[in-house]
């Protein structure tokens, strides 16, 4: 990152010098903020407009008000048309929340789930997954967690574990796990024991902790933008995000010339409009190209989301994510653009495959197996699961026996004789003695998301290789 040249802004050189001065700086200022803009939308779509009392947090449908500190529970397993979202996860429920940070620091209280794993992972505004709370990391017996704004100064009271955050506002994603319908009663009662409450409030006692249902704000979201990535709706956007969430201070300089263009704290937009016409041009070709840019850029260091092709057979070994993105902004911005709220890599992988092991796409019209040798299963601390989703439309597929992934804990699961494990993948039911292990297809094309949960040192270094998905036709 260098600085601009030191007239830049100025309305000597010629209007192509001036245009593409004006785009290197859009193009860097876009990158950086995109997370922002997508956090932005991701909370305005997400929070829950009612709290758990049914109380609307605005007057009406189009409000932009939202509750936060509280959180949103999903109550069933996904199946075949029961998700808003690509690529759902068939394993956990999810329970998600908005942490406000900015007035005074928040407890996070969780039961013993004895010893069924469970993860609450923490993302700052920009999408680092900064903390994560569960079983790898704190156990699963109960315990209290005290979130803390960047600002923040004060004792952390006994018996609490201290989880600084980078920024004013964190997304919480948690997951627990569920094996079928049949425990969504205990896995639901289990969600309702995780409660959010402000320092304050925890301190009030039990009887103000029962009372307290979340916080107002406004999301600060223009949802009337058009799908397209407008320069004024992407400015607005993430001005708003920069003036709740600083960035680090050693970034401080960096962001600060951003202002040049009209992206920083509190700026509006008529600083952009105020712009000569050539750095105007310049800055809302970056901007509004930015989409097919970080496409691009992800298609030349990767193979479907955040993964490097051709590492094992079949399967795309995804990105290795820490806790930080660090300054590797480019690759912020393209997760970002791809699986945004993704765990880091410790916690949780998803190599992904849509090829078999003669590089062809995979169908349903075709039958596959894949094949652990004895000794090979995968090398996780927690769980593993593959689920099948369809490529028209990114979804869970529809199948006779109402399974949409395979793991270590599907009920009836057969091991070879030697040890070993076979699963068979197709569209047709394969023979009696082998359906324990199949995992139906759609007809047409397909792709397997593999899901390692708490992967061993092997996995993470790419030791140990998925078995390739091999078409036995």
């Amino acid at each position: 990152m260098t600085a601009l040249p030191p007239d830049y802004g100025s309305d000597t050189g010629s209007d192509d010098s001036l245009e593409e001065e004006a785009h290197s700086l859009a193009l860097l200022a876009a990158v950086y903020t995109f997370p922002l803009h997508e956090t932005m939308r991701l909370r305005a779509a997400t929070s829950p407009r009612r709290n758990s009392g049914g109380e609307f947090a605005g007057d009406s449908a189009g409000s932009p008000l939202r509750w936060c500190n509280c959180y949103h529970h999903a109550r069933q397993l996904l199946g075949a048309g029961k998700s808003r979202v690509v690529t759902p996860n068939n394993d956990t429920l999810y329970s998600t929340a908005w942490l406000n940070l900015t007035g005074e620091a928040l407890v996070l209280s969780v039961p013993d789930t004895a010893g069924r794993y469970y993860v609450l992972g923490l993302l700052d505004f920009f999408t680092n997954p900064f903390a994560h709370i569960g079983r790898r990391t704190t156990g699963t017996n109960a315990g209290r967690f005290l979130v803390t704004g960047p600002q923040w100064r004060g004792t952390v009271p006994d018996g609490m574990s201290h989880v600084p955050s980078p920024t004013n506002w964190v997304w919480l994603i948690g997951r627990i796990l569920i094996d079928g319908p049949a425990e969504i009663p205990t896995v639901t009662a289990l969600q309702d024991a995780f409660t959010i409450h402000p320092l304050s409030v925890w301190h009030a006692g039990t009887a103000a902790q029962a009372a307290y249902q979340g916080e107002r704000f406004d999301c600060r979201f223009d949802f009337d933008a058009t799908q397209a990535l407008s320069t004024p709706h992407f400015v607005r956007t993430v001005n708003r995000a920069l003036a709740e969430n600083p960035p680090p201070r050693r970034e401080q300089e960096l962001v600060d010339q951003f202002r040049r263009i009209g992206i920083g704290a509190g700026l509006e937009t008529t600083v952009l409009d105020a712009l000569p016409a050539p750095q105007r041009r310049g800055v809302e070709q970056a901007i509004e190209n930015l989409p097919a840019s970080l496409r691009d850029a992800a298609g030349k260091s990767m193979s479907g989301p955040g993964a490097k092709p051709g590492e094992s057979g079949s399967w795309n070994r995804p990105e290795i994510l820490g806790p930080s993105f660090g300054e590797d902004y480019l690759r912020r911005a393209i997760v970002a653009q791809k699986y945004i709220g993704a765990l880091a890599s410790v916690e949780a992988m998803y190599p992904m495959a849509d090829t078999d092991s003669a590089g062809r796409p995979l169908e349903g019209s075709r039958r596959y197996r894949m094949h652990f040798a004895p000794g090979q299963l995968p090398p996780v601390d927690a769980f593993w699961s593959m689920t099948m989703y369809s490529a028209a439309d990114y979804m869970l597929v529809q199948n006779p026996i109402d399974r949409y992934a395979i793991g270590d804990r599907t009920a009836g699961l057969k091991y070879d004789a030697d040890g070993g494990l076979t699963i068979w993948i197709a569209y047709a039911a394969p023979t009696p003695d082998r359906i324990s292990n199949w995992l139906p297809a759609p007809p047409d094309r397909f792709y397997l998301t593999f899901r390692a949960y708490q992967p061993k040192d092997e996995f993470l270094n790419g030791s140990y290789r998925l078995p390739a998905i091999e078409s036995v036709d």
